[in-house]
């Protein structure tokens, strides 16, 4: 068979009554949009968790334990069907159906779901960079007469987000990627207003080939901020840009 290549697809009309291009990047805002509310949320989330984690209360570390073990084994995929069709029939019936007739109810399922799901990586990353700290540093926080609520804010959390940074560029980069799960749920994010384009027009190499330079031109945005912030986060002396590995005096 021969395949009937048509690269101006992208300026025909789509039943929408808008061109293909302007269909792609109307996904593309509902991906971005999933996708930055999601991590904002992960990581308030995942800091929370993943200091918690680090304490000396053992009630505590077992909760934050429980709570990212929780939310990393189940695959992002049952955890989208699970809050969009399980959870509104598990409140009372009001609330169930107040949420189920939301106009963006896809929309409020996706992040909820991709950020509680990214959280749980978000918080291993966080005990991570907090324990590759030299203990020197807590006992000086102790030494200066800080309480530990004060130690973690002053001192620890700062310096494990300067070493967690290439770790967490990855994980906003997935988190992206992951949004595409969102289409299942009948979000039309920019997989899903690429499935369309395919659809209606058949010419599915053009369509995949548009999505993927557009998620390839967010990854490699997403980089350079990430290399950018690790340059101006650096410590002279104390964590080399670009490693991802602590160190200190």
């Amino acid at each position: 068979m021969h395949y009937n290549w048509n690269w101006g697809i992208f300026w025909e009309m789509s039943p929408d009554g808008i061109s293909y291009f302007d269909t792609l990047l109307a996904g593309l805002k509902w991906t971005l949009a999933t996708a930055i509310l999601a991590w904002i949320m992960a990581l308030v989330l995942g800091t929370i968790a993943g200091t918690i984690r680090t304490t000396d209360k053992p009630w505590a570390v077992r909760l934050a334990n429980g709570y990212v073990e929780l939310f990393r084994n189940i695959p992002l995929l049952v955890q989208m069907f699970l809050w969009y069709f399980v959870v509104p029939e598990l409140l009372p019936s009001a609330i169930g159906d107040w949420l189920k007739s939301l106009p963006n109810a896809s929309f409020v399922t996706a992040f909820l779901a991709l950020g509680f799901f990214t959280s749980s990586r978000v918080a291993v990353q966080v005990t991570t960079g907090i324990q590759a700290l030299p203990r020197g540093q807590r006992m000086a926080g102790s030494a200066l007469g800080l309480t530990p609520t004060q130690t973690y804010r002053y001192v620890l959390l700062p310096m494990a987000f300067r070493i967690i940074i290439p770790s967490l560029t990855n994980e906003f980069a997935a988190i992206i990627k992951n949004s595409s799960v969102a289409l299942t749920i009948g979000l039309v994010e920019l997989t899903a207003a690429t499935y369309s384009m395919r659809e209606f027009t058949f010419q599915t190499f053009e369509s995949l080939t548009g999505a993927t330079i557009i998620y390839i031109i967010i990854s490699v945005i997403a980089l350079f901020m990430a290399r950018f912030l690790e340059k101006v986060t650096a410590v002279p002396g104390y964590i080399t840009t670009g490693s991802a590995s602590g160190g200190g005096h």
